[in-house]
């Protein structure tokens, strides 16, 4: 039903009272009608489907977003016993979602909550205080042994940290939300304001504040820090975050003099403020030409970085030049050739740089490539019979290898023995 709904229930007898009938008022066998309205209704939900915690809300929230583990909530909460005994009470306390405040009930309700949202829990021990209850601890009352709770909670904001890169190390926590939804891509252009601070609060660097001019630098291309240079290509238009970088995504094992000495292994945080940014061209801005010229040039500058043995890099390099050419039903016979061999070069260069970085189940997908443009291609043979190697597919190694040597027989870049017993450099397409 909906709210104000008025309809008629027809009850046959065997779902109501049956053959026993309820006397001296309803008889055996009746069928019952009830006219019913619905007037309102409260929404019940049993957050961890166990019964554990029960929330019942008392005031909608805003918009439709729920804070995630790393984000930072700000709540305000009384926590009572069943009796109505006030055990804690707080007007307003910041904490991690994933380190969770007071009892576990508190963080799995908020993970279910929207901003301005406020909330019944009925909390039973295993998420309250347990077994062991709680004693008395200055403004806090004792908790009993077993003892249920009930808590009003209002979830009154909440900052966004991004854990970012593989292993999460890199955190950027939103200190007031940027415009829309456009982000910088790598090679993008970007206006900043930033202040770089050690964790004892030093201010080691400041650029683009008070009448300076805002700094500018285009990313990917070593102008700031690995772990700066990550986060701006994660925020919008007008976002100021503030960004905390390990030591391995900032200076390293080095000292780095500034504005401020940066001593070896630190972490450092920076308050960033991206004022603008110009995107780096997409294929579907460039005519054919265009994306040709464009695919050569990243092509090389992965080439350089390749050379610099920085594979990580000039594989995304290889990867974004493929991708200007990777559709090439519109080029003409001439630059359907041309594309064909960037593609060639590029995906092998690629499977050169994931073979470096002992990702071999790319790297074998990339020479597949390859061998389906060109299935005489030597190169392509060899490295992802490397990669087979690593993999422990020795006899689909072994079948590269003798093609290749098939193929050509006078190339000593092809082992014909012992690839399958010991690791081999790779060698690099470079063209």
């Amino acid at each position: 039903m909906k709210k104000g709904e008025n309809a008629l229930f027809t009850i046959p007898p065997e779902l109501a009272y049956g053959e026993s009938g309820s006397p001296p008022t309803i008889p055996a066998n009746a069928t019952l009608q009830f006219d019913v309205e619905l007037l309102s209704w409260t929404s019940v939900r049993d957050i961890c489907k166990d019964g554990g915690i029960f929330k019942k809300i008392l005031k909608e929230g805003d918009k439709w977003e729920n804070p995630k583990d790393p984000d930072e909530v700000f709540v305000k909460y009384e926590a009572r016993l069943e009796d109505g005994t006030v055990v804690s009470k707080s007007e307003g306390v910041e904490f991690t979602v994933k380190d969770g405040h007071l009892c576990p009930a508190l963080a799995k309700a908020v993970k279910t909550m929207k901003k301005g949202e406020k909330v019944l829990l009925t909390v039973k021990p295993q998420y309250g205080f347990g077994e062991m209850g709680r004693p008395a601890a200055g403004e806090g009352g004792a908790v009993p042994p077993n003892a249920g709770l009930v808590i009003d909670l209002e979830l009154v904001s909440w900052k966004t940290v991004t854990e970012i890169g593989d292993d999460k190390k890199i955190l950027k926590k939103v200190l007031k939300e940027g415009e829309g939804y456009e982000r910088p891509n790598e090679g993008a252009v970007v206006t900043v304001k930033i202040t770089g601070k050690l964790q004892d609060g030093t201010v080691f660097l400041k650029k683009g504040h008070d009448e300076q001019e805002p700094f500018e630098f285009k990313t990917d291309e070593e102008a700031v820090i690995e772990g700066l240079d990550r986060a701006v290509l994660n925020m919008k238009k007008g976002e100021v975050a503030l960004v905390t970088i390990p030591p391995e995504y900032a200076y390293g094992s080095t000292e780095s003099k500034q504005d401020a000495v940066v001593p070896p292994n630190s972490t450092v945080i920076y308050e960033v403020e991206l004022v603008s940014f110009v995107k780096d061209k997409e294929s579907w801005d460039l005519n054919n030409s265009e994306k040709i010229e464009a695919a050569g040039t990243k092509k090389e500058e992965g080439n350089a970085l390749f050379k610099s043995g920085k594979y990580a890099r000039a594989s995304k390099r290889y990867e974004k030049a493929a991708k200007f050419i990777d559709y090439d039903t519109s080029f003409s016979e001439d630059e359907k050739k041309q594309s064909k061999q960037l593609k060639i070069t590029c995906n092998l260069n690629n499977a050169a740089c994931k073979l470096k970085l002992k990702d071999y189940k790319q790297a074998e997908k990339l020479c597949t490539k390859v061998l389906e443009l060109d299935s005489q291609n030597v190169k392509a043979l060899y490295r992802r019979a490397q990669a087979y190697t690593q993999l422990a597919d020795l006899e689909l190694a072994e079948v590269d290898i003798k093609k290749a040597l098939e193929i050509d027989p006078e190339n000593r870049q092809v082992p014909q023995k012992g690839l399958l017993s010991k690791p081999h450099s790779f060698f690099f397409a470079g063209t």
